[in-house]
């Protein structure tokens, strides 16, 4: 898709997400469920659109053979940024989804760097949170151990800036330790009702909470790199929100979204 001046000036600039269920923006039937980029345009202000284009069980291999890349370089104007993550789903055996850490999964994460950039574009390689597991001694697994070391290899090779919710993830859950982790996963609290699509104990995914301070971290650390504009923040030491701030999505918009932000031309 190419743009003309006067529609690249008629727009705000957009930061596109790219990602697995951690980013993906969940509808009200998954509460108290949310993925980090639901909470992301608490800490910006409206000069920026966050388009969170984060699909779950996406790995970088899928978000890509599927078309969702390509979707969103066909949508990108110059300028614009693409933040994106995986690693989670990229360990999974299945072999739609596999890639190996120094090797397929730096090649499909380079295809996100070289896209955007071909776009003039504003690539941006963020290391993802790390699960809740945690042993009797409160040490935090390294469950994505040797992606997270692949992505941070692929930055530095191509001079692409990290959001590392990784290495800050281990010390935030390192800090709470086993029990009070709970509260920012997706652990039901008294009073809540098991939704249908919500397992409660859910290690790997966060509520709210978890959410929001997942996208204050990202917020900040974009900020303080001059990734992107100062006054482009906002809120970044607010300590209180409601959950209607949190931008859930009704069925049918989540429906259209997760249908529509596909390329016909995957391959392209």
């Amino acid at each position: 898709m190419t743009y003309a001046p006067e529609q690249q000036q008629a727009r705000r600039p957009r930061i596109y997400v790219a990602g697995g269920s951690n980013a993906v923006g969940r509808p009200y039937t998954f509460l108290p469920m949310a993925g980090w980029t639901q909470a992301l345009p608490l800490f910006l202000t409206e000069a920026v659109e966050v388009v969170n284009c984060a699909r779950a069980r996406a790995s970088s291999k899928s978000f890509r053979e599927r078309g969702r890349l390509q979707w969103i370089l066909e949508d990108m104007a110059p300028g614009d940024y693409l933040l994106f993550s995986f690693g989670q789903n990229d360990i999974k055996p299945d072999p739609g989804l596999h890639t190996e850490p120094f090797s397929s999964f730096t090649e499909q994460m380079a295809a996100y760097v070289h896209g955007a950039r071909e776009r003039q574009g504003h690539p941006v390689v963020m290391l993802g949170y790390e699960r809740r597991r945690i042993d009797r001694h409160g040490n935090v697994a390294r469950f994505l151990g040797d992606y997270t070391l692949a992505a941070r290899q692929l930055a530095e090779d191509e001079h692409v800036p990290v959001v590392d919710l990784y290495g800050q993830s281990l010390q935030w859950w390192e800090e709470l330790g086993p029990e009070a982790t709970k509260a920012v996963f997706t652990y039901l609290r008294r009073g809540e009702p098991l939704q249908p699509n919500v397992l409660d104990g859910d290690n790997v995914h966060v509520r709210a909470e978890g959410a929001i301070e997942c996208a204050r971290f990202v917020a900040r650390s974009l900020l303080e790199q001059g990734v992107i504009p100062a006054h482009w923040g906002r809120g970044l030491d607010r300590t209180r929100f409601d959950y209607d701030e949190m931008g859930w999505l009704d069925e049918e918009t989540f429906r259209r979204r997760t249908a529509s932000r596909v390329s016909t031309f995957p391959g392209a």
